[in-house]
């Protein structure tokens, strides 16, 4: 009798055992498992971050932005002249109504844009005078070269004359302006994106313009 009640104690005991083992084998199966959902969580949201993050515009520098567009137009004008001799006069009006457009929203954005924010930035106006005077004088030379034709006698004269001016520019914005500006306390990126959305707006108004021409 004794023996028997020994024996369901014992049986007792170690099926108690195996069911104490089997929840805490349990909990822990459903605590990792919701460790994986989580891990797997927290892996799609920093990859969706990441995708977020690279899919944003990136900021451009301005001075980087201007001096692109100075080395953009400046090896124009000296393709125009290395080839000028071989070209036909449609090729030549293709290149220079191209230098022109680029100029014009060039000029335009500085003017708007970067020239005002260097005003209140740097205590250097003169060379901020001179520049505006300088783009004067280029407005005045992209207008003659737009009223005119390859075959007119003061053509040739006039893309060599506008190239000569705007590299005039060039030494002085890059050699003087620039490195002022830089060294002033401006947002470049700040400024670098205003740059960019404008430029972005005036070129796609000018080819607006363009063939709309070409359709008359």
């Amino acid at each position: 009798m004794a023996k028997t009640q020994s024996k369901r104690k014992r049986s007792g005991s170690s099926k108690s055992r195996s069911k104490s083992s089997g929840a805490s084998r349990s909990s822990s199966s459903r605590s990792s498992t919701r460790s994986t959902s989580r891990r797997g969580a927290s892996s799609r949201s920093g990859g969706s971050s990441r995708s977020r993050r690279s899919a944003s515009p990136r900021q451009q520098d301005a001075i980087a932005l201007l001096r692109a567009d100075h080395k953009n137009v400046s090896d124009m004008f000296d393709e125009f002249e290395r080839r000028k001799g071989r070209l036909s006069p449609d090729k030549k009006m293709e290149i220079v109504q191209t230098i022109c457009r680029e100029l014009e929203v060039h000029t335009q954005i500085e003017e708007e844009i970067f020239y005002p924010a260097a005003r209140e930035a740097v205590k250097e106006q003169d060379l901020l005078d001179e520049a505006e005077v300088e783009h004067g004088s280029a407005k005045e030379l992209i207008r003659q070269l737009q009223d005119g034709q390859p075959g007119d006698e003061m053509f040739d004269a006039r893309v060599k004359v506008l190239g000569e001016y705007v590299k005039h520019h060039v030494k002085e914005e890059q050699g003087k302006l620039f490195p002022m500006v830089k060294k002033s306390r401006l947002d470049m990126r700040g400024l670098g994106e205003q740059l960019m959305m404008r430029k972005q707006e005036l070129m796609g108004q000018m080819e607006g313009q363009f063939q709309g021409g070409m359709q008359e």
